[in-house]
């Protein structure tokens, strides 16, 4: 049987501090910063959406959270400024392993999706923005099932979206709480660890193998 790669997409295939030259034109010095909050605070509004089930597509986790970040920071962006920044996230980079990375697990037939917080036509225009849309078999979104990493449900809904069974999917991410969540489902997880700074959360949960970027992924994972 093949074997089903998934791959996570914002922070993994995606670079999301790529806004940070946007950001150092509205603002200067503390544009690193100010990316990092955001992108912070983006995650924690969708985890606390997927827990109170108030479920807002991850654009507006994403909205909400550039709101958050600019009084914490006391920045003082017109409207325009603020969609400009949004629009950012329409258009990001991808990581510079990416393309070739994903180029030979394709070629060595294994499946791929990418697998996001979110929505399908957000993710098909960011692959597409990025160039590399045409390597994944398929988009698996959460906003079908409307809940978000790391919710069990969602991991339940890649399967069912693949027809791909646990114990032949792999889920590829650099965000720890995506990974520990594939596993407590009983998903194997490869942990993109971009940086030698990132940390892993303590939780007794490791990943089934730890890469520094996509193209060590077919000698870690095996033949398909």
């Amino acid at each position: 049987m093949s074997v089903t790669l998934a791959f996570d997409v914002y922070g993994t295939l995606i670079d999301t501090h790529a806004v940070v030259s946007k950001l150092e034109e509205l603002i200067g010095d503390k544009a690193a910063e100010f990316s990092q909050t955001w992108r912070d605070k983006q995650l924690e509004y969708s985890f606390r959406r997927g827990l109170m089930r108030q479920y807002q597509t991850f654009a507006i986790c994403t909205m909400h959270a550039l709101e958050y970040t600019c009084s914490y920071y006391k920045v003082s962006l017109a409207p325009e400024q603020k969609d400009q920044l949004l629009n950012c996230y329409k258009t990001l980079a991808a990581f510079k392993d990416v393309k070739d990375g994903l180029r030979r697990l394709k070629v060595a037939n294994y499946k791929l999706y990418a697998f996001s917080n979110g929505t399908a036509e957000a993710v098909e225009n960011l692959l597409e923005a990025a160039g590399i849309r045409d390597l994944f078999d398929g988009v698996v979104s959460v906003d079908d099932i409307k809940t978000f990493k790391p919710d069990p449900a969602v991991y339940s809904h890649l399967l069912h979206k693949t027809a791909a069974l646990a114990s032949n999917t792999w889920l590829i991410s650099s965000n720890p709480f995506d990974v520990i969540g594939a596993i407590s489902c009983g998903i194997r997880a490869a942990w993109v660890q971009r940086s030698k700074d990132a940390i892993f959360d303590p939780w007794g949960v490791e990943p089934t193998i730890v890469v520094d970027s996509l193209e060590q992924l077919q000698q870690k994972i095996g033949e398909p």
